[in-house]
């Protein structure tokens, strides 16, 4: 099982929009790949979710998170060999495990906490709550937003991962995510 969550060796540069929910990661990695002729790795736990809520009607339980775990990184690993400049990740297993410690009473499965901290990403683009709601099967906490936001900016500085802070709209989040990239992409030359 460790080997389905460990990080393959690829050249391209890897970002990760990183931050609660409803706050245009999605959005914004679509806008930074079609910008950089790039591929980006969707959120596996939103269909895996989804498929089990419209299936089920259940929402998530902590026996699901590795399930989610090893389909995020097959979608990255798979997609890391498509590029050779950046791969834009909406999520990581960091993210996954900010989710558990914050649902789950502060736990997280071993192997998990492991790999989340042992894969790594050039770059964070930490996502800010200034963006309105938007309300689906899966969100749950509109009115959480400031404890979710401080949870995933205190897992970066914990774990000492590089990370931007994004406000702003979607033009103003794109234009400074760029910035960051391109001299990403110029120091990877």
């Amino acid at each position: 099982m460790e080997e389905k969550l460990k990080q393959q060796p690829s050249s391209c540069v890897k970002v990760v929009l990183f931050g609660p929910e409803s706050t245009g990661k999605t959005t914004l990695s679509r806008q930074l790949a079609r910008h950089y002729h790039s591929v980006w790795v969707p959120e596996y736990a939103r269909e895996y979710l989804q498929n089990k809520w419209n299936n089920e009607r259940k929402t998530c339980e902590p026996n699901d998170l590795l399930p989610i775990a090893i389909g995020q990184m097959n979608l990255e690993n798979s997609l890391a060999q498509k590029t050779n400049s950046v791969l834009i990740c909406d999520t990581d297993l960091l993210e996954t495990k900010v989710y558990s410690e914050a649902y789950y009473l502060g736990t997280c499965d071993p192997i998990l906490d492991t790999y989340a901290l042992k894969n790594s990403y050039d770059l964070y683009f930490l996502t800010y709550i200034d963006t309105p709601w938007e309300a689906d099967d899966l969100r749950d906490k509109p009115n959480e937003r400031e404890r979710m936001f401080k949870a995933f900016q205190s897992a970066l500085e914990m774990h000492n991962r590089p990370y931007i802070l994004l406000k702003g709209n979607k033009k103003e989040r794109l234009e400074l995510a760029t910035k960051h990239i391109d001299k990403l992409l110029e120091n990877n030359r």
